[in-house]
């Protein structure tokens, strides 16, 4: 894997020849990849390990590798062109491939200066890809997407899944064969690829199947929604190249699953899902669904009713969703209690902060079945209790220098397992966490009360919280006790510091989407107006 991370590496600092070209950051994974499939699919063809799929005569890696200049860009503009559309520029069929035209939809390059395409060419042909190759094309590829999630300052990451915690959430499923795996919320199909894996590594690698299994898998197992044409590009490039080829439009199909595209999805033995953070405010991501129960401009609460509607009876999900859906009122409270009714909620794993791009949000895994423990066909008062892990109270922060790994996760992975459960789990020194008077810490013994690990039942959420599932009974040590506050005059110059950096970080991040002028005139209204202030 550290080959791959080599290769991850020199692909990204392309970057910079792109940047020459007046690509920035948010743009320069798209127009990387375009290339780079071409060139990934020239490898896999060379080794055997496509059969299908090929890209058509005159589209090829060796239609580009040897030539320079204009003609270079020409020709690769056609490439991108034919490709998308099926024809050439005469009109004449190129080829009939529905998946490689949904990928290549509308695809366009950026690039002006044939020496920049050239200087790609060759810094692609001279990479190890027989090294690649022992690692996996796919992986390589999945390295980039991460690469790009956790450098761009643009927001290209801001929600990307951490590996760790989709191969934690996978594992914990355990997907089989022949079962029908979605993602409404698809992204670059980071979840439905983990769930390949896992039946590939169940399975040795699909060999163990019948060849009618074995197409079932490749063709009809994994369905994904995703909005964004530019994610979805990136999508079926990345299940492509793990073998993953879904029907005529590929493994993730184009679509607002809070509209349509989530009407017309069949039902799911297995729903794995990180939804978009937000709400509805019109456009082509507004919620237009007239099926779901509760209506709410609350993306996640919309989605969280169409995932456990879409569920077969006994289907599984796994779905990260942030905090405010435990707690919120109104109709938070009412799609809270149609799922516990209709599913049995059996475990809540609330995360640590810092572990998404989007730093400060505060997110959980709410893991499900529909019907209850000992009927999948019971569809009310489904759930008679709910596990929580505790794995945010005095975690590290975590980050870049802190990443957040597997191990993490395993204490909770291995409780989760555990047949019949028992409350208690000391990992993080959480023994030493003080476990203040609450309602949660009510009638249990001390030990009991620092444990991660703790069972609560559907009517004690009822009565004592009211149907919030927002339940936590550790005390964070870096809470601050209000009567111990700083002076305000100190909490102000520190409010005022963290202020000054933020607007250090906008600044440079508008200049690097190309806005100089914008942030030159926002410099000059901060400085009239601090100027004011003297």
């Amino acid at each position: 894997m550290s080959n791959n991370n080599d290769i991850v590496q020199k692909l990204w600092n392309l970057c910079d020849v792109l940047r020459d070209d007046g690509i920035n950051y948010s743009d320069y994974v798209g127009e990387l990849v375009m290339l780079l499939f071409i060139k990934m699919v020239h490898e896999n063809t060379e080794a055997e390990t496509l059969d299908k799929h090929t890209l058509p005569e005159g589209c090829r890696w060796t239609d580009l590798n040897g030539k320079s200049g204009v003609a270079l860009l020409n020709d690769y503009k056609k490439i991108l062109f034919a490709l998308s559309t099926g024809k050439d520029a005469e009109d004449n069929r190129v080829h009939a491939d529905p998946l490689i035209s949904a990928i290549y939809a509308d695809a366009q390059t950026r690039l002006r200066e044939p020496r920049h395409l050239e200087q790609m060419i060759r810094t692609l042909d001279q990479i190890d890809w027989f090294s690649a190759q022992k690692d996996g094309l796919g992986d390589l590829y999945e390295g980039l997407l991460e690469k790009n999630a956790g450098e761009t300052k643009s927001g290209a990451g801001q929600y990307f899944t951490p590996r760790a915690l989709i191969n934690s959430m996978v594992r914990c499923i355990k997907p089989q064969p022949g079962e029908v795996i979605q993602d409404p919320a698809a992204g670059t199909a980071g979840f439905l690829i983990a769930a390949d894996q896992y039946i590939k590594e169940q399975t040795d690698d699909l060999y163990d199947l019948s060849a009618k299994d074995k197409a079932f898998q490749k063709n009809k197992a994994y369905v994904g929604v995703e909005l964004v044409p530019s994610t979805r590009r990136l999508a079926l490039m990345n299940c492509l190249l793990h073998g993953m080829e879904g029907d005529d439009e590929g493994v993730v199909h184009q679509g607002n699953a809070l509209g349509m595209a989530g009407t017309s999805l069949p039902r799911a033995d297995i729903i794995l899902a990180n939804p978009p953070f937000g709400t509805s405010k019109g456009g082509e991501a507004s919620i237009t669904r007239d099926d779901l129960t509760y209506s709410t401009s609350n993306k996640q609460l919309a989605f969280l009713q169409h995932i456990y509607r879409n569920l077969k009876p006994g289907g599984r999900a796994a779905v990260v969703l942030p905090d405010n859906v435990l707690f919120e009122a109104g109709v938070g409270t009412s799609v809270r209690r149609d799922l516990m009714n209709k599913c049995n909620l059996h475990t809540i794993l609330r995360l640590p902060t810092g572990i998404f791009y989007a730093q400060g949000v505060k997110t959980n895994v709410l893991f499900f079945t529909k019907g209850s423990a000992t009927d999948k066909l019971q569809s009310e008062n489904c759930t008679e209790n709910v596990w929580v892990y505790d794995l945010r109270t005095n975690m590290p922060s975590f980050g870049k220098r802190t990443p957040f790994t597997e191990k993490h996760l395993q204490p909770f992975e291995s409780v989760y397992e555990k047949s019949p459960r028992e409350e208690g789990e000391w990992s993080f020194n959480a023994a030493e966490i003080e476990a203040p008077d609450s309602e949660e810490n009510k009638d249990v013994t001390d030990k009991l009360a620092t444990s991660r690990w703790r069972k609560f039942t559907r009517d004690w959420i009822r009565d004592t919280k009211g149907d919030s599932l927002d339940i936590s009974w550790l005390k964070d040590d870096s809470s601050v006790d209000a009567a111990n506050l700083p002076e305000p005059g100190v909490l102000a110059a520190e409010a005022m510091s963290e202020l000054v950096q933020a607007i250090g970080e906008l600044d440079a991040l508008m200049r690097e989407l190309g806005a100089g002028d914008e942030a030159d005139a926002q410099k000059v209204l901060l400085d009239e107006l601090l100027g004011e202030g003297k």
